[in-house]
C-alpha cells in the first residue's frame, strides 16, 4: 500500500501572526534608573562598603588634622628661637598622622576592590548568558560588531562608576563637610560660606553643562558602535571583499561613519571646554576671597600666621580634588550613558522563554508530530500554513522540496530558537514550548548546512558536541566521520586552529567535523540539514552510509535539496509553499507523478546536462 498524502490539506487558519514583543529599552533611561539597576549587584557586600566607608572616614579625618598640626608646627615658631621640644612632638605627628591618611585610603580600596570586579563580573556574566537566552531573531537583526561594543564600554562604566564614586566623590564630599565644619567653628562666618557658595556654585555649574553635553556622548557612542559594526562585518566577509575588488568601497563607508563620530567628538570637546573654563573661574574667585580674609586677618591680630597656613592649606587640599571633582562628574555621567546600552540589553525580551516550573522534557520512543503549525519570520511572508507532519519513534524521514518551502524553519522550530505563532509540536505527546529548552536541545543533535566553527583547534570543536568527551569517544567520532586523513594532513594534527568561523578548512572539511560533532553527542533525535552538499561524491557516499549507521534506532530528520542522496530513505516528505503536499517512498512518489516527480525529472536533466559538458571537447582547440 502507498503511503502518500496528496495536497488534500486544510486552508490555512485566519493569519494571526504578530511580532514578537520585545522590550527595546536602549535609548537614554536617565541617570537614577541605572544607579538603581547596579545597586543591589554591590549590595551583595554590604560588610565590605560598611568597612570601606569606615576606612574612608578615618582617612579624611586624618586628612584634616594635616593642616591643624601644621599651623601648631608654624605657631610654635617665633623669630630667632624655637620650641625644639615641642616642634619634635608636632612634626613627628604631623608625619605619622600623614602616613595613617595614606595607609587607610589603601586599606579602604583593598577591600573595596572585591565589590568593584565582582559586580563588573556578575553583570558581565549575567548579560553574556542573557544574551545566550535571546531568541535567533534578536541576533539576526543586531550587529555582533555593534553588540560587542555595548558589553564592552557598558563593563568598563561598570568599573568606572564605582571606583570614582567611592574613591574619589564620596572621599572629596567628606573632606569638603569635614573643612567647612572646621572653618565654621574656628574661624569667622565668611571663610564657612565662601567654601559653601564655591561648592553650591560648581556643583551647580557642573550638573547643568554636563547634563547638557551628556547627548553629544551618547551620539558619539551611537555612531562608534556603528563604524565598529561596519568593520567587523566587512572584515568576517574578508572573502566577498575581495572577490568583488570592493576594498576602496569598504574603506569610504567606514571612513563616512568615522566622519560623523568625528564631528560628534568635536562638539563634546568644545562643550568641555566651556565647563573647564566656567568651573576653573568658580574655583579662583573662591580661593582669593578666602586667601583675602586670612591675609586681612592676619593684619587685624585676628588670626596667626599659622591660621594663614592652616586656611592655605585647606584651600589646596580641598580645591584640588574639587577641580578633579568635575572631570569625575563627567566620567560618571560619560559611564551612566554606556551602562544604559548594557542594561537595554538585559531588558531585551526572551522571545522564547521556559513557562514557570516548566518539567524536562522526558523522552520514551523519540515520536514528532507538528500540528496545524502555522510560522513566519515576517507576519508578511508566512512560512508554514497548517502544517502537519508525523515522524514516527526510529524512523528515517527525509523532507525535500524547492527553496523557501519551509525545509530548515523545520529544525529551528524543533530547536525552539522560535516559537510557533499557531499550532504545536509535540516530542512523545509532550508540547516542546511546555519543556525545559535545555531539557529540548540537548537530546537532539544536528549538522547545520552553513558550519561555523569556534576559532579554537579541530579537537575543540569536535569535542564542542560533548566537552566531556573522552579520548575514545574522540577517536570513534572521527572516524565515523571520515576525519582521519585530515588530521593526518594537518601540521598539528587534532590541535590545528581552524581559523576565524573555520575558514582555514574547505566546505567539506567543516562539514564532517558538524557531523563527528553530531554524533559524539549521541543524541535521540538527529537533524541532518543538507549535511553533504558540500561533500565531493566519494566522501559524500561514504558520510551517506555512517549517516544510516548511526540513524539506526534515532529519530532522524534529513533535509535535502539534491533527491539523489535521500532516494533510499523509508519515507520522503515533500513540502511546497509551506504544507505537506507528498509523502512516500521514492518508488511511491515518481509512480504518483505529482511534485516529487517533478523535483526529480528537472534534477535529472540537470545532471544530465552537467556530465555532457563535462564530456564534449573544447570546440576551440582543434581536433588532433
Amino acid at each position: 500500500m502507498r503511503h502518500h498524502a496528496s495536497a488534500a490539506l486544510s486552508s490555512p487558519q485566519p493569519n494571526t501572526l504578530g511580532q514578537p514583543q520585545t522590550s527595546s529599552t536602549l535609548g537614554p533611561q536617565g541617570s537614577w534608573p541605572v544607579i538603581r539597576k547596579l545597586l543591589p549587584y554591590l549590595l551583595k557586600y554590604k560588610l565590605r562598603m560598611g568597612l570601606a566607608l569606615a576606612a574612608l572616614i578615618s582617612a579624611k579625618v586624618a586628612n584634616i588634622g594635616i593642616p591643624v598640626l601644621l599651623k601648631e608646627i608654624v605657631d610654635g615658631l617665633t623669630p630667632g628661637s624655637a620650641v625644639i621640644g615641642v616642634s619634635v612632638g608636632l612634626v613627628l605627628g604631623y608625619g605619622l598622622i600623614r602616613l595613617a591618611s595614606t595607609g587607610l585610603t589603601e586599606l579602604r580600596e583593598l577591600i573595596f576592590a572585591r565589590v568593584t570586579q565582582g559586580a563588573v563580573r556578575d553583570i558581565s556574566r549575567q548579560v553574556f548568558e542573557h544574551l545566550h537566552k535571546l531568541s535567533l531573531r534578536f541576533h539576526l537583526e543586531r550587529q555582533t560588531g555593534g553588540l560587542t561594543r555595548d558589553i564592552e564600554r557598558g563593563t568598563r562604566g561598570v568599573g568606572t562608576l564605582v571606583n570614582f564614586t567611592l574613591y574619589s566623590i564620596v572621599p572629596t564630599a567628606v573632606e569638603v563637610l569635614l573643612v567647612t565644619a572646621w572653618l565654621a567653628w574656628f574661624y569667622p562666618p565668611a571663610f564657612a560660606l565662601i567654601t559653601l557658595g564655591a561648592l553650591v556654585a560648581y556643583v551647580g555649574f557642573t550638573f547643568l553643562i554636563t547634563e547638557w553635553r551628556t547627548h553629544f556622548r551618547r551620539e558619539m557612542n551611537e555612531l562608534d558602535s556603528r563604524a565598529n559594526a561596519r568593520a567587523i562585518d566587512s572584515l568576517l566577509n574578508y572573502e566577498t571583499v575581495k572577490y568583488f575588488n570592493n576594498e576602496s568601497f569598504e574603506a569610504q563607508r567606514y571612513d563616512r561613519s568615522l566622519a560623523r563620530w568625528q564631528d560628534a567628538a568635536i562638539k563634546s570637546q568644545a562643550s568641555l571646554s566651556v565647563l573647564n573654563i566656567g568651573q576653573a573661574a568658580i574655583i579662583a574667585t573662591a580661593a582669593s576671597l578666602m586667601l583675602w580674609q586670612a591675609v586681612v586677618g592676619v593684619e587685624e591680630g585676628r588670626m596667626t600666621i599659622g591660621d594663614l597656613v592652616l586656611v592655605n592649606a585647606f584651600l589646596i587640599q580641598l580645591y584640588i580634588p574639587l577641580n578633579f571633582l568635575g572631570v569625575l562628574y563627567r566620567e560618571i555621567k560619560q559611564s551612566i550613558a554606556d551602562m544604559e546600552r548594557l542594561f537595554g540589553l538585559l531588558a531585551q525580551n526572551q522571545e522564547v522563554a521556559d513557562p514557570p516550573g516548566a518539567p524536562a522534557l522526558h523522552i520514551t520512543k523519540g515520536g514528532i508530530h507538528f500540528e496545524k503549525v502555522c510560522f513566519a519570520y515576517d507576519p508578511r511572508r508566512p512560512i508554514l500554513k497548517d502544517l502537519e507532519l508525523t515522524i514516527e519513534p526510529g524512523q528515517t524521514v527525509a523532507v525535500v522540496g524547492s527553496s523557501g518551502a519551509g525545509k530548515s524553519t523545520l529544525a529551528r522550530l524543533l530547536y525552539r530558537f522560535y516559537d510557533t505563532q499557531a499550532g504545536r509540536i509535540c516530542i512523545d505527546g509532550q508540547d516542546i514550548r511546555l519543556v525545559q529548552q535545555d531539557s529540548l536541545r540537548r537530546v537532539i543533535g544536528i549538522v547545520p548546512q552553513d558550519t561555523v566553527l569556534f576559532n579554537d583547534s579541530l579537537a575543540y570543536n569536535i569535542r564542542y558536541g560533548k566537552p566531556d568527551a573522552s579520548d575514545q569517544e574522540l577517536e570513534q567520532a572521527i572516524a565515523a566521520s571520515r576525519l582521519e586523513s585530515l588530521v593526518q594532513r594537518l601540521p598539528d594534527g587534532l590541535s590545528t586552529p581552524v581559523g576565524e568561523r573555520g575558514l582555514k578548512l574547505s566546505g567539506g572539511e567543516k562539514q564532517r567535523v558538524a557531523i563527528a560533532r553530531a554524533m559524539l553527542k549521541k543524541p535521540a533525535i538527529l537533524i541532518f540539514d543538507e549535511a553533504t552538499s558540500a561533500l565531493d561524491s566519494e566522501s559524500e557516499r561514504a558520510i551517506q552510509r555512517e549517516i544510516e549507521e548511526v540513524s539506526k534506532g534515532r529519530t532522524s530528520i534529513i533535509i535535502a535539496h539534491r533527491l539523489s542522496t535521500i532516494r533510499h530513505a523509508s519515507t520522503i516528505m515533500v513540502l511546497e509553499d509551506g504544507r505537506l503536499v507528498e509523502k512516500g517512498s521514492h518508488t511511491e512518489l515518481l509512480d504518483l507523478k505529482g511534485r516529487y516527480s517533478q523535483l526529480w525529472e528537472l534534477q535529472a536533466r540537470e545532471a544530465s546536462q552537467a556530465k555532457g559538458e563535462a564530456a564534449a571537447p573544447d570546440s576551440s582547440r582543434p581536433a588532433s
